[in-house]
């Protein structure tokens, strides 16, 4: 089981466009960040001989990103797990890297929504047994789950405001966070009602956007230009597609990725210096945290409070803001992984987490339907 292990490792990240890029093209960002990771590793365009890109636009976001960027790939990858995609396809490339498919993994990202069009974008297939209703996707689907996890927890709007109120203080630290202005609970608290129990403040941004990833096998990995990031281990799961089909509302799929992704790296929640979630909502962060391990089921409200997940707090979570504060293009999973591998590089300023060589990235695809854990470290992890 931990055979891929140590088999491949992030060597270049990049971004560009975070929050509004106007007059830009998704696939322009694409090329940028792809273009700024590369060059990281020492690496140009006619390298990569592996693609792994997924679209809220392109039908064949495969084929268009590879024509757009002059590429030929041996390997193409474009599997829509929702936001989760991005470590689907880390688990994806350590794979192709180690059976020798390919030489070079690009795994990319991009969206001008906010600038584009000024709303979020939606899903063209919406879920049948629920759209005859009218909820509000997709946020009537995280309420749902809020307002159960409330009911059956105790939970308060009080720890949901802390989730977002710790991911506001992490991106004023972060030169490249979209929202870094001052807030406090008592703001978050009364901001306007969007889905009970749900405000604006419990919501991810709607931001333009892209990030890129480059990954190679392990024995090429140690002659690149950066320190690598390696891959220690990673699983999905998938339980349903619509909120309606969920067994308990307040439990997800995180809680059988993370299993399976801790024993193949060979370790457990207490090994982790810093966390990386999908946070569309602030109800994710504590439904994830549950799940993963870092606390038990039910205690994620009580483990969030007081900062706990602030600067500072017991538990380093969403150190470039997040979702909440620092960008949300639609689709946000690739910027877990940006963000781990600069935490792990020692390389993220005012916010760096010290000694850090262990990340937990998870990302969320659909309503809390597809899960996806990938557990990154530095050499000294191996």
């Amino acid at each position: 089981m931990g055979n891929l292990k140590g088999a491949a490792a992030i060597v270049g990240a990049g971004t560009a466009g975070i929050g509004l890029a106007p007059g830009r093209s998704h696939l322009e960002l694409i090329a940028e960040a792809s273009k700024q990771a590369l060059e990281e590793a020492g690496l140009t365009m006619r390298d990569v001989d592996g693609l792994f890109t997924a679209s809220l636009v392109n039908f064949f976001p495969t084929l268009t990103t590879a024509e757009y960027l002059g590429l030929k790939p041996a390997v193409t990858v474009g599997t829509n797990l929702g936001g989760a995609s991005f470590e689907d396809y880390v688990i994806q490339a350590a794979m192709a890297l180690q059976a020798g498919l390919c030489k070079v993994a690009l795994i990319c990202y991009g969206s001008n929504q906010r600038s584009a069009s000024g709303r979020h974008t939606t899903m063209a297939d919406m879920p049948k047994y629920e759209a005859a209703y009218k909820p509000r996707f997709p946020i009537a689907a995280y309420a749902l789950s809020a307002a159960r996890h409330m009911h059956e927890f105790g939970t308060t709007r009080e720890q949901l405001a802390e989730v977002a109120l710790a991911a506001r203080k992490w991106a004023q630290m972060n030169p490249e966070a979209s929202e870094r202005g001052e807030t406090t609970l008592e703001e978050v608290l009364s901001a306007r009602m969007v889905c009970d129990p749900l405000s604006v403040r419990d919501c991810c941004l709607v931001t333009d956007g892209a990030g890129a990833i480059v990954m190679v096998a392990a024995e090429r990995a140690r002659d690149m230009a950066k320190a690598p990031i390696y891959f220690l281990g990673g699983a999905a799961a998938t339980w349903y597609r619509q909120i309606s089909a969920a067994e308990d509302l307040t439990v997800t799929s995180a809680k059988e990725s993370g299993e399976r992704a801790f024993a193949m790296a060979g370790l457990a929640p207490e090994d982790v210096d810093v966390v990386e979630l999908y946070d569309a909502f602030t109800i994710n962060t504590i439904l994830f945290l549950e799940d993963l391990g870092f606390c038990n089921k039910g205690e994620g409200g009580a483990f969030v409070s007081g900062g706990g997940i602030a600067p500072g707090g017991h538990l380093p979570v969403n150190t470039n803001g997040g979702g909440l504060s620092c960008c949300h293009p639609g689709m946000y999973g690739v910027f877990l992984l940006i963000e781990a591998t600069r935490q792990l590089r020692g390389e993220a300023g005012k916010r760096q987490v010290k000694g850090a060589e262990i990340a937990l990235c998870h990302g969320n695809g659909g309503t809390l339907s597809a899960e996806v854990s990938v557990l990154l470290g530095t050499e000294a992890a191996l």
